[in-house]
C-alpha cells in the first residue's frame, strides 16, 4: 500500500516534472536548508495519520527579485539562490501548492497557505504576492489569497 508521502512525491514529480526542468526548484536537501534559513514557514504541510495531504512552498524575497522573476529574467532556481538571508522581505512567491487528489476541493491548500503567509507576515512587511501559473487551481488559489490578504498579485509572464 502506498503511503501519502509516496503519493505526494509522485504527484509533484508528475505535475511539475522538476527532474527534467532545471529552472524549477526540486527541493533538494540544499534547497530545504536555504528555504528554512529564509523563513521556517517556507515549507508547510498538513498531514493525517497516513502522512502529508497538502504541501505548500512559499518563498519570501525582495521586490527587485520578484520583478526579475515575473519578467522571466531569472528562473525559479535563480530566484531561490539570489534571495538573501537575514533581511526584511516585502514579497512572497507562491511557488507550489500540492494536494492529494482525494483531498482536493476542501480549501485545505488555502488554509495551509494562509497560515504560512500569516507566519511570514509576523516578521516581514509583505505587500506583494506573486505566482507562476501551472494550473487553473493554482491561479484561483493565488487570487483568493491575495484578495483575502489585500495584497497586490503579480503573475509571471
Amino acid at each position: 500500500m502506498t503511503n501519502n508521502f509516496e503519493k505526494m512525491l509522485e504527484l509533484v514529480t508528475t505535475f511539475f516534472d522538476t527532474k527534467n526542468d532545471p529552472d524549477q526548484i526540486s527541493v533538494t536537501e540544499e534547497d530545504r536548508e536555504k528555504l528554512l534559513a529564509i523563513h521556517p514557514s517556507t515549507l508547510s504541510e498538513l498531514a493525517n495519520e497516513d502522512g502529508p495531504i497538502v504541501w505548500i512552498l512559499m518563498i519570501p524575497t525582495t521586490k527587485e527579485l520578484m520583478y526579475r522573476f515575473i519578467s522571466s529574467e531569472i528562473s525559479e532556481t535563480q530566484l531561490l539562490t539570489a534571495t538573501p538571508i537575514g533581511i526584511q522581505y516585502d514579497c512572497v512567491y507562491l511557488c507550489s501548492a500540492t494536494v492529494l487528489t482525494e483531498f482536493q476541493g476542501r480549501g485545505l491548500a488555502k488554509k495551509v497557505a494562509l497560515e504560512a503567509l500569516d507566519a511570514i507576515c509576523q516578521t516581514h512587511p509583505i505587500k506583494h504576492l506573486f505566482y507562476w501559473q501551472f494550473s487553473e487551481g493554482g491561479k484561483a488559489l493565488a487570487h483568493s489569497i491575495a484578495k483575502q490578504k489585500g495584497m497586490e498579485l503579480l503573475e509571471r509572464n
